[in-house]
């Protein structure tokens, strides 16, 4: 900004001045000579770039414009800008107000900017333009309290039909502020006038909801997106706003899930809160919504595809192959019928994360890639046991990108056909292209020796990884949980604590040293101590949850730990929640249902560890 403010500060260069002498003087010359032939207008390509779109470009015009692009290009734009805004005043032309704006913001001259907004304010007072200027040039400077009243009268200047979709966007302009009370202050201001006029309370209320929520009053939000749905309980824009306060926030859901019960309820919203239920581990809640919006709109294909990952999750792998199917058979449909489906299909691409590479993939019949398809069918088959199957899906991947995942599920299959040394050295050759690269083949190599219990060569692996990659986080963790399985808990528990450090708001590192500590009956409140915190920083985890309530029961409150466990075994029904929920149960003498969910959890299953100590432990047969 410095540079391009010291071009105002001072007279304009001699060269500057010639030229534009030169120029009033050919212009002077083509004027005076009537019987010359009248010259054709420029084509569009000789045009200066900022030539008013409406405006005559007359030839005084024309070269003044044609100074200040030579004079910007040349990396003046203190000269540029001065020429530009002279045009602009004289014209009055909206474009060439921009244009003298808009260089300003490129040179980073936030001064200069606004004095071209509030000019161009002045000069076309009736124009919309130069409001949203002002008022984001201001919020850039943080110059809350000037940006009020050019934002206030940028709402009362739209256009009835507009002005709820400009509410609904300003909290995203207040956040620009640093201060979140401030910009709370700014917004109360603004929306006050609009909360109680039916074309635009809803809108008012969602927008000041967020800014609530912003200034971390999520209270205050949820009642203000209550309001905003009794309003209007079609409008999204309360649901969208609940979605945000999800988890944290107690019922908010219910507003959420109020909407969804209508027959109208739009797919991109269930599928933003299959999102947030996933976000959670949640996925058996996840799922009734896929099965939901699947029965409702059955030619869309993401919510199949989404729906096959999470049964295949809740170890459910031939519905996971019937919704996979079903996503390969629309997402390889013509053209033609994929476009009918595109609104939606964006919409869910919004809140779908199935593949994280920003690569381009290989194109399917439909325009879709369909690698993630092939590689979930292939671990739907390895789930069910059909290792013929699985090989087959895998051999249909054919992107790049996704090389390692590939090799990495083939030395999976090969481990299990005891294949060890050869899955290892599967995943070891697969190419390094960057530091990443060499990470996530330790990782997967990790995880391979971990899936078939090689404790001690998984710690082997992790402890150089560790050493390669100093301080990672993820790494340190895995570490310790092959420490902990080697019943090595001084280590274990250094580990934990150096993740804790390193990253305080790592809800696992404190959710694990917790868990070891409780099931093994040690330090007990200080283990529920480190899972509540966990628990506060990721709300609603039913693994976490599990572990609360698996701590309550060892410190002998019964019910605290049924209540905690039946709310995790119901947000996500896994094998060793229901193998903690099942003892407890069978201690408080519900012993019926206690071998229910055992024997629900066994034909998931039924070759899990916990399950099967647990039995055996309390020498129960089913």
């Amino acid at each position: 900004m410095t540079g391009f403010a010291a071009c105002f500060s001072g007279p304009r260069p001699a060269s500057f001045k010639l030229v534009a002498l030169a120029a009033a003087l050919a212009c002077g010359a083509v004027l005076a000579q009537p019987s010359a032939p009248t010259a054709s207008p420029p084509a569009p390509a000789d045009v200066p770039a900022s030539a008013p779109a409406n405006s005559s470009l007359d030839a005084l015009l024309f070269y003044q414009l044609l100074i200040g692009e030579l004079e910007l290009k040349e990396g003046r734009a203190g000269n540029a800008f001065e020429v530009i805004l002279d045009a602009a005043k004289r014209q009055g032309d909206d474009a060439l107000f921009q244009r003298a704006v808009e260089i300003a913001l490129q040179a980073r001259a936030g001064e200069q900017a606004l004095g071209a907004a509030k000019a161009w304010r002045s000069a076309k007072p009736q124009s919309v333009a130069p409001l949203r200027y002002q008022t984001q040039i201001l919020l850039a400077l943080n110059r809350a309290d000037e940006a009020g009243e050019p934002m206030a009268a940028w709402i009362a200047a739209a256009p009835t039909m507009e002005r709820p979709g400009l509410i609904a966007s300003l909290p995203r302009l207040l956040q620009r502020l640093p201060d979140q009370q401030r910009a709370l202050a700014l917004g109360g201001k603004l929306l006050t006038p609009y909360l109680d006029d039916p074309g635009t309370r809803t809108a008012a209320r969602v927008a000041l909801g967020r800014a609530h929520l912003a200034a971390g009053l999520p209270v205050q939000a949820l009642g203000l997106a209550r309001a905003a749905q009794a309003d209007d309980a079609a409008a999204p824009g309360p649901v969208l706003l609940a979605l945000d306060l999800l988890p944290g926030t107690a019922d908010a859901e219910a507003l959420v899930t109020r909407y969804l019960a209508r027959p109208d309820a739009e797919p991109a919203l269930r599928l933003a809160y299959v999102r947030s239920l996933t976000q959670s581990q949640r996925y058996a809640d996840a799922s009734r919504q896929l099965e939901r919006l699947t029965q409702d709109r059955p030619q869309l294909p993401e919510p199949w595809l989404t729906l096959g990952a999470l049964r295949i999750e809740l170890k459910q792998p031939r519905e996971a192959e019937v919704a996979l199917l079903r996503y390969v058979e629309l997402a390889s449909a013509p053209a033609a019928e994929a476009a009918a489906a595109a609104p939606a299909a964006a919409a869910s691409s919004a809140v779908e994360d199935d593949d994280d590479d920003d690569a381009p993939s290989p194109p399917s019949a439909g325009g879709r890639d369909l690698t993630q398809a092939w590689l979930l069918l292939a671990q739907a088959a390895e789930q069910r046991g059909d290792i013929r199957a699985a090989e087959a899906w895998l051999a249909k991947v054919d992107n790049p990108q996704r090389l390692l995942e590939v090799q990495a599920r083939r030395a999976g299959l090969m481990a299990r056909q005891g294949q060890l040394r050869e899955a290892r050295a599967l995943i070891q050759a697969v190419p390094e292209r960057t530091g990443d690269d060499a990470r996530a083949k330790l990782m997967a190599e990790a995880q391979l020796l971990r899936d078939v219990k090689r404790w001690k060569e998984a710690a082997e692996v992790l402890a150089a990884a560790t050493q390669r990659f100093a301080d990672d986080t993820d790494l340190l963790y895995e570490q310790a949980m092959v420490e902990e399985k080697l019943d090595r808990l001084p280590e274990m528990e250094r580990l934990l604590r150096r993740v804790i450090t390193l990253k305080p708001d790592h809800p696992h590192a404190h959710n694990a040293l917790g868990y070891s500590l409780a099931d093994r009956g040690l330090r007990l409140p200080e283990a529920r101590a480190l899972i509540k915190r966990a628990l506060e920083l990721s709300p609603g985890d039913p693994f976490i949850t599990d572990s609360l309530g698996w701590v309550e029961f060892r410190l002998g409150n019964r019910d605290e730990a049924l209540k905690l466990l039946r709310q995790a075994y119901h947000a996500r029904p896994d094998t060793e929640i229901a193998a903690h929920l099942g003892e407890v149960l069978w201690a408080a003498g519900q012993r019926d249902e206690a071998r229910k969910v055992w024997q629900e959890a066994r034909g998931k299953d039924a070759a899990n560890e916990v399950l099967r100590e647990t039995l055996a432990r309390l020498k129960v047969g089913l």
